[in-house]
């Protein structure tokens, strides 16, 4: 399906100004409702979206493609629709722009249908909770911040600690053992990022039970802002339609709130706190509240979140934090020290990890594992200025249990075999509680600390 249905078009008006993004169009007839698409330019090669209405014959709108070219007094026409995306089995395997245009080299894709992007969340009473721990095959993660099947999880961290390997390898331990659909969603982010996922995935064989959408850094800032309706609308196609379970990976939230911004800007909207726009918090609840589980089907998601500056008093990070079930910081700190994954396990929390769910043996080692780590935190100072040696007997039996929490949880990935040289590993829940226990009941005290970094599982050091 082209952009434009010359069949619907029912509405014809002329462009009055364009300031880059933003196009003024005078209607004579009558104004199209916001939101719908418009098309115009030669061709009809730029797409616009309804953004407000200026007065009984003007409308002011946002451009989704370029809008080099465009001039004043060109023809705008209207359907007075909607910007549609692709639903379907047709689209697995497949790599889709906002448009739902492939953009994989593989050809137009037959036999699909378009569905609006606006849909509304689903009510609260046809909602489903579980309280079922989403496993990662990551030890830090399942152990401290358990994820939630149908819920949504959060990666927070600044730029390079980590936050698209760390979802790279979710993707490659969770795609080929996960029985639902993977969508995967990148909002502004790098072209490289996009080509290097998608061979990867080609060469695991998990591509044919996953569809990719994208809305690259080079694109305007209303096809970033759009891309993550588009991937919701398939994502709610495949629960509701064909009743499968969805593994929604977004890579980057933060892009999406910055497109916001500057949307909010070329339209001239007053500015909220530290530069932000004022309707921030509705425009990512818009998104957010629409992944949900249903009994038909759950989508679970795992989000990408950009830190300014590591500041997690950022305004785009606080909004964030209030929509997850589960948190997971990623910090610099530990990245320097080269323990990877990165995770905080002091910051990061999740709602999951309670005795009732993960069960009291998994909840009393996380809570320990958590309280040695975080009395080595309150240490480091006095040793950094007296030495170890005047710490007390126990307190030096806490520093080195903590030195060895420290790298046990570190991991090798698959996705950075290459870069490590170390193997990729998969470790089962129960093995890293085992670990866990073992290392705290000072079972590995003999051993040198460097035995337990960066392995599997404990069985490996025996």
């Amino acid at each position: 399906m082209s952009r434009q249905d010359e069949s619907n078009i029912n509405l014809e008006g002329s462009v009055v100004s364009v300031r880059g993004s933003v196009v003024d169009v005078f209607f004579p007839e009558r104004l199209p409702p916001i939101n719908t698409v418009m098309w115009a330019g030669k061709g009809a090669s730029v797409v616009i979206e309804a953004a407000a209405h200026l007065n009984e014959q003007t409308l002011r709108g946002i451009a989704l493609t370029s809008t080099s070219g465009l001039c004043r007094g060109d023809k705008v026409l209207s359907c007075e629709e909607p910007l549609k995306a692709p639903v379907g089995k047709e689209l697995l395997g497949r790599m889709f722009n906002v448009f739902g245009e492939s953009i994989d080299d593989l050809g137009p894709v037959e036999n699909i249908t378009f569905r609006s992007i606006h849909n509304r969340p689903v009510e609260l009473a046809g909602r489903v909770t579980s309280e079922e721990i989403f496993l990662t095959g990551i030890k830090a993660i399942d152990l401290l911040v358990p994820l939630e099947q149908g819920g949504k999880g959060g990666l927070f961290g600044g730029a390079g600690v980590g936050k698209t390997v760390v979802i790279t390898e979710l993707i490659h331990n969770m795609v080929g053992k996960y029985k639902g659909v993977s969508i995967f969603c990148g909002i502004g982010e790098r072209c490289r990022e996009g080509e290097e996922l998608h061979r990867e995935m080609e060469n695991t064989g998990v591509l044919d039970n996953t569809v990719m959408v994208f809305g690259q850094m080079n694109e305007p800032p209303g096809a970033r802002f759009r891309v993550g309706h588009s991937a919701l609308t398939m994502a709610e196609y495949f629960r509701d339609d064909l009743k499968q379970n969805v593994l929604l990976l977004i890579d980057n939230i933060f892009r999406f709130i910055q497109a916001g911004s500057e949307l909010s800007g070329l339209l001239g909207r007053l500015p909220s706190r530290m530069g932000y726009q004022s309707t921030m918090g509705t425009e990512l609840a818009e998104l957010e509240e629409r992944i949900s589980s249903t009994k038909d089907g759950a989508i679970t998601s795992i989000q990408a979140i950009y830190v300014p500056a590591d500041d997690l008093t950022d305004p785009s990070a606080v909004h964030t934090f209030s929509h997850l079930s589960s948190s997971i910081v990623l910090s610099r700190k530990r990245a320097s020290e080269g323990f990877y994954p990165a995770i905080d396990p002091l910051q990061s929390s999740s709602i999951m990890l309670q005795s009732r769910i993960v069960g009291s043996r998994h909840y009393e080692v996380a809570r320990e594992v958590r309280k040695t780590l975080a009395t080595y935190e309150e240490l480091k100072d006095i040793i950094a200025m007296l030495g170890l040696e005047e710490l007390s007997r126990e307190d030096r039996r806490i520093v080195f249990r903590a030195r060895r929490l420290e790298r046990f949880l570190t991991q090798p990935f698959f996705t950075t075999k290459q870069f490590t040289g170390h193997e990729g590993r998969i470790v089962e829940l129960k093995d890293t509680i085992e670990g866990c226990e073992r290392i705290i009941n000072d079972e590995f005290s003999d051993r040198p600390e460097s035995d337990l970094y960066m392995i599997g599982s404990i069985k490996e050091i025996e």
